[in-house]
Parts: C-alpha cells; sequence; structure tokens
C-alpha cells in the first residue's frame, strides 16, 4: 500500500473521530471513554484527487502494566512502520501533558513526516491555546475539530503534500470478503492470526477483548481475499453497555458486507442457540456459510465422536444439510488453512454459472422420476430451468401452475441442483415462473 496515514496519540484525543471524518464513515467506534480503540483500523479517503490509506490506532500509554495497554502499544508501532505521514494527535483541552512528552520522543525517533494535530479546536480561544504544543519540538501545529470538521481541510491539504502518487481509490474492491463470526471467546482473533502468521488482532481470555470490525487483505499461497475478526455476538438481553452494543453493530455490518461468513462454535458447547442466531442472518443474507468447530483439541474423542458431533450439528441446522463443517483447533494449528481453503472453495461455489442445457439435462430427468405432486386434480408440468444473472444464485422454473409448486418440492429440486453441481455452502434462490 501506498500513501499511508497513521493517526496516533495518548488516549481519548479523538484519534477515532478523525478516522471516520478522513473515510467519511462511521467506521470507528467512537466513545468518551478511554481505551475504545485497540487493534489497528483502516479505512480509504481521498482529497483532492490523491487516494490514500487512514489507520486508526489505540491510545500509547507507556508505564502501564495493564494487558491492553501493553498489546495497543504493539499495534501502534506496527502502524509507525506503516505510515507514509504521521499525525500525532492532542489535546487544546488538556493542553500538553506527560503522556504526550512520553510519546514525542518516540515519534522524534521515526524518520517520517510528523504532524501535530491539535484536536477539539472549538473556537479561537482554544486554537490560540494549541501554541503551547510546540514545545513538542516536532514543527508546525494544525488545529482542528475532527467533531465537526473544521481544520481537516487545511491539514489534509498538507498531508497529500507528502505523497509520492495518486494512490488506489479503493484497492480493495472486487476482492472477495471473508468474515469470522462467533460468540465472545470462541478464538476468532486467534484463528486470524494463525492465518496470518502475525499478531494482527490483540487476543486475550477476556471476553470482548476485539471491538472494532478489523478487515485484512489475504495475500498468500495463490489466495487474495480481505477476511474480517469481529466481535463476539451475544444475545440482546445480555448487552448492557453501549460499546458492546456498537461493536455487535459492527459485526453485523461485517456479515452484510461480507461474500462468505465463517462462523466459529466452541467445540465443548456445541451448538448454541446464540449460533443459529448468527447462521440465521448468514442465512437472511444470502452469505455462503461454513461452520468452524474450534477448540476440537478439548474434546475428548473416541473413532465416533467426530460423526456423532457432525450428525448432531446438521440435526439442529436441519433442512441446511449443505453447510460444510471443520473441526480445527486453533491452539494446535490443526486443520487451519483447510478450514480458509473450504471457504474459498465455499465462495468459488457461491459464483459458480451453470449453463441451461446442463441445468436441462440433468433436473428435467429428475423432474421426469419425480413429478410435483398434483394439486386439486391438475399436474403441474415444468417445462426448463436456467440460471438468472443475479449475484446470488438464483434457478428459475418455468412451469404451467408455479402458483402450485410447495416448500417441500422446492427443497427436494434445491438438493438436486446442490448434490449435481456443487453448491456446497453457496446460498441458493429458486424463482418458478408461469409458461
Amino acid at each position: 500500500m501506498a500513501n499511508i496515514v497513521a493517526i496516533v496519540g495518548r488516549p481519548n484525543v479523538g484519534k477515532s473521530t478523525l478516522f471516520n471524518r478522513l473515510i467519511e464513515q462511521r467506521s470507528a467506534i467512537m466513545d468518551n471513554e478511554s481505551g475504545v480503540t485497540r487493534d489497528r483500523h483502516y479505512g480509504y479517503g481521498e482529497w483532492t484527487g490523491k487516494y490514500f490509506t487512514v489507520i486508526d490506532t489505540g491510545g500509547y500509554v507507556t508505564g502501564s502494566d495493564d494487558i491492553f495497554e501493553g498489546a495497543i502499544r504493539d499495534q501502534v508501532k506496527i502502524a509507525l512502520d506503516e505510515a507514509s505521514v504521521i499525525l500525532f494527535m492532542v489535546d487544546c483541552h488538556d493542553g500538553v501533558t506527560g503522556m504526550d512528552k512520553d510519546f514525542a520522543n518516540i515519534v522524534r525517533e521515526i524518520k517520517k513526516p510528523v504532524m501535530v494535530v491539535a484536536n477539539k479546536a472549538d473556537n479561537q480561544e482554544k486554537a490560540f491555546m494549541a501554541s503551547e504544543f510546540y514545545e513538542l519540538g516536532l514543527g508546525e501545529i494544525y488545529t482542528v475539530s475532527s467533531a465537526n470538521g473544521s481544520g481537516t481541510g487545511d491539514l489534509l491539504d498538507q498531508v497529500i503534500k507528502h505523497f509520492e502518487e495518486t494512490g488506489d481509490e479503493n484497492p480493495d474492491d472486487g476482492i472477495p470478503r471473508i468474515a469470522i463470526l462467533g460468540r465472545p471467546n470462541v478464538g476468532k482473533s486467534s484463528f486470524l492470526n494463525v492465518l496470518l502468521g502475525k499478531e494482527r488482532s490483540i487476543v486475550t481470555d477476556i471476553a470482548g477483548t476485539t471491538r472494532d470490525a478489523i478487515n485484512t487483505r489475504y495475500k498468500l499461497y495463490g489466495k487474495d481475499f480481505i477476511i474480517t475478526d469481529t466481535a463476539g455476538i451475544r444475545k440482546k438481553s445480555k448487552v448492557k453497555e453501549d460499546l458492546e452494543f456498537y461493536s455487535v453493530l459492527r459485526s453485523i455490518q461485517s456479515l452484510q458486507d461480507s461474500d462468505v461468513c465463517i462462523i466459529m462454535i466452541d467445540a465443548q458447547h456445541g451448538l448454541e442457540s446464540q449460533d443459529l442466531n448468527i447462521i440465521g442472518l448468514a442465512q437472511k443474507y444470502k452469505k455462503g456459510i461454513l461452520l468452524m468447530v474450534n477448540k476440537w483439541d478439548l474434546v475428548e474423542k473416541d473413532n465416533k465422536t467426530l460423526d456423532k458431533y457432525r450428525n448432531d450439528v446438521l440435526a439442529k441446522l436441519a433442512p441446511m444439510d449443505h453447510v460444510p463443517i471443520i473441526f480445527t483447533s486453533v491452539l494446535t494449528k490443526q486443520r487451519i488453512f483447510k478450514a480458509i481453503e473450504k471457504a474459498v472453495e465455499v465462495h468459488e461455489n457461491r459464483m459458480r454459472k451453470v449453463s441451461t442445457s446442463a441445468l436441462n439435462d440433468v433436473l428435467l430427468k429428475e423432474i421426469e422420476r419425480y413429478p410435483p405432486p398434483a394439486i386439486k386434480g391438475k399436474y403441474i408440468k415444468i417445462k426448463y430451468i436456467t440460471q438468472l444473472p443475479t449475484y446470488t444464485p438464483t434457478f428459475a422454473f418455468f412451469c404451467n401452475l408455479p402458483q402450485y409448486i410447495k416448500a417441500p418440492y422446492q427443497r427436494f429440486l434445491e438438493n438436486k441442483i446442490r448434490k449435481s453441481f456443487e453448491f456446497e455452502g453457496a446460498p441458493i434462490k429458486l424463482v418458478f415462473r408461469k409458461k
């Protein structure tokens, strides 16, 4: 990636608000509570024909033993290494603090353009007070109010002067998206980190560690897709805090934006009602689905355990018996890459186009062998089938009495299509039209 702008600074100075302002979306979660952002969060912006990537980071705190703050520092350092331009944010209301001075020493060592952004300059008086930040010794001070946007235009005018190229409008456009979803603490972030071979997301044993949806481009072993780590989705009745509410919203938005959903469940707990709710959402939005049973290493097994577990899961999923199930252990890296290969396969199944001749050659014989049941003495005759040019695989059946084809026979036809043309894990839609 070229033209990367990293927004860094101590906690609660408005980094996520500026991030949302620059990418023109409410993507990062904003809250008055300190330490809301934990992982690196990427987005895309544009200013006067120049395109750039923006990185939102957590607040940098030194000398803390807090498990999250130590991990956040590591994430900030990665962002600083990736950046072309560094926006060091400070707060006009608070003035220069000890944490600002400590972090300035770190930023000063990095041989990259650094711009001090004095946020919350909501009036002229606050803007004048920003002059005290010159003592940080990092050059020009740019006063902005990320909440209402004032001063951001002047800031961007200076930022783009450091770009050597125009950049790509959206380098992720058209790339398949795979979202990792599930209840809290099932191993979603650990799975992403093992897959990438690096600490992309902060991992702890504390449920709710991941808050924002974290997008990462995966380009290894001939694969190219965007994989999204999401916050755990709990039942509405258990969500008490605003932060978790917005985290769940981001997770659901990631589900809607994805092509394939890897839905992780805890092998020790089995398929629970909340897992079924998440699967139901993925089915509702016509997403490809892969069920990933994690922590399989913790289950006591004999030679029949896997088949029994699979059958129990499929019984609860019925009639969605087309969903592939992979048994994994992120901790021991068991079948991790098989899971991602299967997710890519599900996406390929979703994009599959079947010729009209192939459909009719196979399905008309099955229909002749098992025709739709007669309704009120009227016989239904299906004349031919074709796949429509839609994103979700959609098959049109032309017949004399489409209104009399009932759900059980529709499931029969869907199963025949899946079995004959390899649509495992992919959504399928059938429509019946009069001919």
